[in-house]
């Protein structure tokens, strides 16, 4: 059996007398495709955050392949592999899609910046940008400020810096938030086509999503762990029903 690449054990944060995440203990396998639902409250970004670093838990550890990094901050967590993305989009608004992908991939690579004029004699890094750019449908617009790009191009480009970080764990916050209806399908298409390899972590409320795309999913409520399980399994269960779900539900997986 195959180690988890990312688990939790009865991780618990607490804000002076409330718990925000209830003795959270989950695992990912390797290339997992593992998605957090749940009702708004219930604490998956609190949990994402504790995965992250950006909040420090109160108890419980996290390990990345099998190693302890429940104290280790953002950055180091980012160089062992494992990157978010997030609800809100946060990019660089007066770069293109080009430049902030070069700045990315030269970044991981080590490569000394002096800003974009520093990459544009490293082919290595070019090459690297050009195939993200074809794969995340960027390439009509590469060369489009990000402030001019469409919402569901912005996305997109969020998603190609976090493989640009050549993550070994990806965790996906609501991709699809906000994004219009017409830009969806485009979106939906990328992360079908994500690499195998890459074991990814999405929180969602869109269910057609949720169930389209995930292999295993996590039901927190509350803070804590409802229920776990294949596609099917979730969707009939009677308690994620009551709680989330709803009647109807049967027809998702």
């Amino acid at each position: 059996m195959s180690l988890a690449v990312l688990r939790t054990e009865r991780l618990e944060k607490r804000f002076g007398g409330i718990v925000a995440t209830d003795s959270v203990s989950l695992s990912l396998a390797p290339g997992a495709r593992h998605a957090l639902i749940g009702p708004n409250g219930a604490g998956k970004t609190t949990l994402v955050n504790l995965l992250t670093g950006v909040l420090p838990a109160s108890a419980g550890a996290v390990y990345l392949d099998e190693v302890d990094i429940t104290r280790l901050p953002v950055h180091r967590r980012v160089a062992r592999g494992m990157v978010r993305t997030f609800q809100i989009s946060q990019l660089f608004r007066s770069l293109s899609a080009r430049e902030t992908l070069a700045l990315v991939v030269g970044q991981r690579r080590g490569i000394t910046l002096q800003w974009w004029g520093s990459l544009a004699h490293e082919v290595s890094v070019l090459e690297r940008v050009d195939q993200l750019l074809e794969e995340f449908r960027l390439a009509s617009v590469c060369d489009r400020r990000t402030d001019q790009l469409a919402y569901g191009k912005r996305r997109l480009l969020e998603i190609a810096i976090a493989l640009a970080c050549e993550p070994r764990v990806l965790l996906l916050d609501e991709p699809v938030a906000g994004v219009p209806a017409g830009e969806r399908e485009e979106i939906l298409q990328t992360l079908a086509a994500l690499p195998a390899q890459v074991s990814i972590l999405l929180i969602e409320h869109d269910m057609e999503l949720v169930f389209g795309f995930s292999r295993f999913i996590t039901v927190l409520v509350n803070g804590a762990v409802l229920a776990e399980g294949e596609p099917a399994v979730i969707a009939a269960d009677p308690r994620v029903k009551a709680v989330y779900l709803g009647s109807g539900a049967e027809h998702a997986a």
